[in-house]
């Protein structure tokens, strides 16, 4: 936005207070999903939370464990959001989920920030140039694991009939 012109924030200011947004965020879908999460499932049919997405999020958390899940949360859009309500209503012990939400969150918008932070001087004056190609990255980055574990899956089902 144009009253953002030229404004120059602190790189480290943002790299701590970046986290830590972030960290609160999902502390926040952590303790709703946790405190009323049972009476988001009175409707079955609820399009967000539902006992499918219940069931998705055990599996996942099973497979992968509760640290590999969250942290890898932050990269895919949407999940990132789902997951913190969704540790909360299965039951992930508080003082684990606030262990590897830190992690996550840290790794994630520091990540995030640091390559954007070179990027932006390396690309300054092209921006219109590379726009383009690097959300076409962010996008596939951000989709490959998603689609990595939905081929996984469909592999094991074939190669198991």
């Amino acid at each position: 936005a144009k009253i953002f012109d030229g404004v120059q924030i602190d790189i480290v200011a943002l790299l701590i207070g970046a986290p830590l947004v972030a960290i609160v965020g999902s502390q926040t879908g952590y303790l709703i999903g946790a405190k009323f999460g049972v009476k988001l499932f009175d409707r079955p049919d609820g399009r967000i939370f539902n006992q499918k997405k219940v069931k998705a999020t055990e599996k996942w958390l099973k497979k992968y464990g509760t640290g590999k899940a969250l942290v890898l949360a932050r990269f895919i859009p949407f999940v990132r959001t789902l997951i913190n309500p969704m540790c909360g209503i299965v039951g992930v012990p508080a003082k684990k989920f606030f262990f590897w939400n830190c992690v996550g969150a840290v790794l994630w918008t520091d990540g995030v920030i640091i390559a954007g932070y070179y990027l932006g001087e390396k690309l300054e004056g092209s921006v219109d140039k590379y726009l383009l190609p690097v959300v076409g990255l962010i996008i596939l980055v951000s989709v490959a694991p998603v689609a990595i574990e939905i081929l996984r899956e469909w592999r094991t089902k074939r190669h198991l009939s």
